[in-house]
């Protein structure tokens, strides 16, 4: 998933637990990348346009979670992505995409044009040229198999970490939450704040994961907004979202992060038990109320809490 994977458990079973999560991460991947040639998400962008694809329960699960992200954040949550982010290939280059090969490629996102059956369990896109990227859903998806396989293993109490994207199961095993240290995002190697979770995922979606600076000194980051074509620009910089479930975490966070607050606030009452802790470009922290007793800031940050 070109990431670090770290993986805490404990309990009788913990080394098989986490020797099967390890395979389910390398199962999971040869699904749902579209980097694999073979993976369902390469099969169905293949034939684009063409016929629909067999797949899997799980690109089945994931994909119809993709929909309906995007049906509540009325299309800044969009699977089909995949032509825009081929064009921002923050690996390879450090320049803009010229303005018309991004305008070409604008009528190609459109998640009304990803087909799923759900008797024949197939899926497939409308138009020849589209194609998903799953990178704004697909680890918070994986942390919740993961958690899944450790339930089944009889572990009580467990953290996963996938690159950032965390998800922790119970408590520690002494009884105390688990510590999630969040990134400060314009300090490196120095935290922001701990929120401290039980049962919850935490999942970061930020401005300083992937990048490059121009020639003018203009930061391009990697979460691309499906309307302009262009990284975001909605005055947030960070956006951490605390749930039950990570699938649901990874997507929140990368919706609210393009909307902004105020319209991403609107969103996240849409799911109740989800919470946020937002980082705007003055460094001005926005915290949910709810997380008030369980977000301990570092010493100077402005804080303002959020009813």
């Amino acid at each position: 998933m070109d990431t670090d994977m770290f993986h805490t458990a404990f309990g009788k079973y913990a080394e098989k637990a986490i020797k099967a999560v390890n395979q389910e991460a390398w199962r999971l991947e040869q699904l749902l990348s579209c980097f694999i040639p073979t993976s369902d998400i390469s099969r169905i962008n293949q034939s684009a346009g063409v016929k629909c694809e067999k797949i899997s329960p799980e690109t089945y699960e994931i994909l119809s979670h993709s929909i309906l992200f995007s049906v509540c954040s009325k299309g800044i949550f969009d699977a089909t992505i995949g032509p825009l982010a081929n064009l921002w290939d923050y690996k390879k280059t450090s320049e803009i995409p010229e303005t018309e090969k991004i305008k070409e490629v604008l009528p190609f996102i459109n998640y009304s044009d990803l087909y799923l059956d759900p008797v024949a369990k197939t899926a497939g896109l409308k138009q020849n040229g589209q194609c998903i990227n799953l990178g704004g859903i697909g680890k918070g998806f994986a942390s919740d198999k993961f958690l899944e396989i450790f339930r089944n293993y009889g572990i009580t109490s467990a953290l996963t970490n996938l690159g950032g994207n965390v998800a922790a199961l119970g408590t520690k095993p002494d009884g105390s939450p688990w510590n999630i240290g969040i990134r400060h995002p314009r300090l490196p190697n120095t935290l922001l704040g701990i929120v401290s979770v039980t049962d919850k995922a935490v999942v970061t979606s930020g401005d300083y994961q992937r990048y490059f600076i121009d020639r003018k000194g203009k930061r391009y980051h990697h979460i691309l907004n499906p309307v302009t074509g262009y990284p975001s620009e909605s005055e947030l910089i960070s956006v951490t979202v605390v749930t039950e479930n990570g699938t649901t975490a990874d997507a929140l966070s990368t919706i609210i992060f393009i909307t902004g607050k105020n319209a991403g606030l609107n969103i996240l009452k849409s799911f109740p038990g989800a919470e946020a802790i937002l980082v705007d470009n003055e460094l001005t922290v926005y915290i949910t109320s709810n997380l008030g007793n369980c977000f301990h800031p570092v010493d100077e940050i402005n804080i303002q809490i959020i009813r």
